[in-house]
């Protein structure tokens, strides 16, 4: 059954144009968004487990910017490497290597909530373009006013890994625990979008290349934080963050904002981690809105 998108009637929904690149000893798959001939290119990191579909509703806030959404290394299409995931820094290397590969280095680039962490630790130092943070993971999960929920989560990927393969792969894609996951986050008491959402994540929240790179990447969400790049980053910086975040609260928000040497902070109101769904309109006016005041 057919889920329908409840912003239908509010925003034009954009046909990405799938590409391929060898990047950093991986298959990166990438969907390119046009615009109109000359417009801005903007580079959008996704979240631990989701894929470019994830942020698909931000790219239609904004028709007027030329956007890139890969999948990050080991999620949607992407391969890991053959090595498997290590540390934050393997997502920092791809993402660098994956903006020259593009030609994008110098363009404006987003990250959602573990992509931002990626492009904090990729784009730390040298450079001028601004960046966007949504949802930014500011705080370790496993310390955070979650951390109950955050550690029996931590208990789940790792009996995932302990099983054999077979039932491993089917503990931690268990539509159970995708579903309790999705009611989690969900902060809408709208019936349609609710169902929307969780129908998002039944259909994409379990797309990963292999067991092992899923459970390592999950470790490096947990372990690092933009916090570890924030007094680091030079750049003009948008941090999108929502009242009702349980991954990372306001007040933590609040006092990361001031780390960042150039930083402004946009604050959504009764939503929650999930704005990319629940609130892709009102992030895409905040990103406009910055971008007019912040030419890359």
């Amino acid at each position: 059954m057919v889920v329908p998108n409840p912003y239908a009637g509010q925003l034009d929904a954009r046909e990405g144009i799938v590409h391929v690149l060898e990047v950093d000893n991986t298959t990166s798959y990438w969907w390119e968004y046009p615009s109109s001939a000359g417009a801005e290119t903007l580079v959008f990191v996704h979240g631990f487990r989701g894929d470019h579909h994830g942020l698909q509703l931000i790219a239609d806030a904004l028709p007027e910017y030329r956007i890139l959404i890969p999948d990050i290394p080991a999620f949607g299409s992407s391969s890991s490497w053959p090595t498997g995931v290590s540390s934050i820094d393997d997502y920092g290397r791809w993402l660098r290597a994956f903006l020259t590969a593009t030609q994008t280095q110098e363009c404006v680039v987003l990250g959602h909530s573990f992509g931002s962490i990626v492009v904090t630790n990729a784009l730390f130092g040298a450079g001028t373009a601004p960046i966007i943070l949504v949802n930014p993971i500011s705080q370790r999960a496993l310390t955070g006013p979650k951390r109950v929920a955050a550690n029996l989560a931590a208990l789940w990927y790792k009996v995932g890994r302990l099983l054999p393969e077979g039932l491993g792969v089917a503990w931690l894609g268990n539509p159970l625990f995708v579903r309790a996951m999705s009611v989690m986050l969900t902060k809408s008491r709208e019936p349609v979008l609710r169902r929307w959402i969780h129908d998002q994540h039944a259909r994409y929240f379990s797309s990963y290349s292999d067991r092992d790179s899923l459970v390592a990447a999950f470790t490096v969400s947990t372990t690092a934080t933009v916090a570890d790049y924030a007094s680091k980053v030079t750049r003009p910086v948008l941090l999108i963050a929502a009242d009702q975040d349980d991954i990372t609260p306001i007040q933590v928000q609040r006092s990361i904002q001031k780390e960042f040497p150039n930083a402004e902070l946009h604050v959504l109101e009764d939503v929650g981690h999930l704005v990319h769904y629940e609130k892709p309109i009102e992030t895409g006016a905040a990103i406009r809105d910055f971008l007019a005041r912040h030419q890359a």
